[in-house]
């Protein structure tokens, strides 16, 4: 049987339905979301083109600031060359030619050195009248047939009595090096009966010591350090000593200062001088000296007076001495 009209009309109807929509809507929906991407792309296109706009403007504003910059340096350099060209050009009127500017040279270094030389005279207190003076009184020695050494030996010797006089002037006090005393009541400790010295002691002498010592070789101009080993009367209870066979390669540097073993305060005070001399001669301040090393043993007190006799255990006596003095030069014949 037939199915009737209305039926058949609303199943073909029902066959364009999609989601409830028609066809013809659903496209429609399609096309429009299809627009909406493209809006999208068209609008992130756009920015990226607008931002590459911003960067090659900035990027043409810095160009032509190294443009103007570059055109600036150019322009300093051309007035330089012109400077120097010009500075050249004056230099080469001043001096002429090659040969003169050498000769120049010379006569320049002839005046400098000479100026140099009158001023070491003028230090010693002569004067260019006094130094041609000089000249000639030279001039008749050599002549006279007395050799330029002997001249040497008799101002040496000239020298010598004129310094020995100089002491012999009463008129004025002698102002002379003082004297560094290191006394264990100073805190300046050697351990007990040893000649080692306390780290605390051996700083103190590459410090402030050295630096003490150093003024006063160069404000007396004197070149010997006496480094005098003084203890108290307590006997060292020690039977045996080895001074005699270590005190050389003690002195030389080949053995430490331990390797001494002393029997007597003589040795003892000794053995400490030569600890303390060892560390006052590696310093560099003092190398230009003579450092020598001494002992006092127990016969001298402070103040420089002989012991009658005292016993005991006294921290001052224990001491090292430290006197500087000038060297005494021999004499030398006429």
């Amino acid at each position: 049987m037939n199915e009737p009209a209305a039926k058949s009309e609303q199943k073909g109807y029902n066959r364009g339905l999609i989601l409830g929509l028609t066809m013809a809507e659903s496209m429609l929906l399609l096309v429009f979301c299809l627009l909406l991407v493209a809006a999208a792309i068209i609008s992130a296109e756009r920015q990226k083109t607008e931002d590459a706009l911003r960067k090659l403007e900035s990027v043409q504003a810095e160009l032509k600031t190294v443009k103007d910059d570059l055109a600036s340096e150019l322009r300093k350099k051309s007035d330089l060359e012109k400077q120097v060209d010009a500075l050249l050009a004056r230099i080469a009127a001043i001096t002429g030619s090659a040969s003169q500017a050498t000769e120049i040279e010379k006569e320049w270094r002839e005046l400098v050195d000479a100026r140099d030389a009158l001023g070491r005279y003028k230090e010693q207190g002569l004067s260019p009248d006094q130094i041609a003076e000089l000249k000639r009184m030279v001039e008749v020695l050599e002549k006279a047939g007395l050799p330029l050494k002997d001249i040497a030996a008799l101002q040496h010797r000239l020298d010598q009595l004129l310094a020995v006089e100089v002491a012999r002037d009463t008129s004025k006090p002698h102002e002379w090096p003082p004297i560094i005393n290191l006394s264990e009541a100073g805190g300046y400790f050697f351990r007990s009966g040893s000649a080692e010295l306390a780290p605390e002691f051996e700083a103190k002498l590459s410090g402030s010591i050295t630096d003490q010592i150093a003024e006063s070789l160069e404000r007396y101009q004197v070149d010997i350090i006496e480094v005098i080993g003084h203890t108290d009367e307590q006997p060292i209870s020690r039977t045996g000593s080895n001074f005699d066979q270590s005190v050389i390669d003690v002195v030389d540097g080949r053995k430490p200062v331990t390797a001494i073993i002393p029997a007597d305060n003589a040795g003892l005070g000794m053995a400490r001088a030569i600890a303390v001399a060892k560390v006052l001669k590696s310093d560099p301040k003092l190398a230009g000296a003579s450092i020598l090393p001494m002992s006092g043993a127990q016969l001298v007190l402070p103040g420089d007076t002989m012991t009658t006799g005292q016993a005991g255990d006294v921290e001052s006596r224990r001491r090292i001495e430290i006197r500087i003095r000038r060297k005494e030069a021999p004499a030398t014949p006429l």
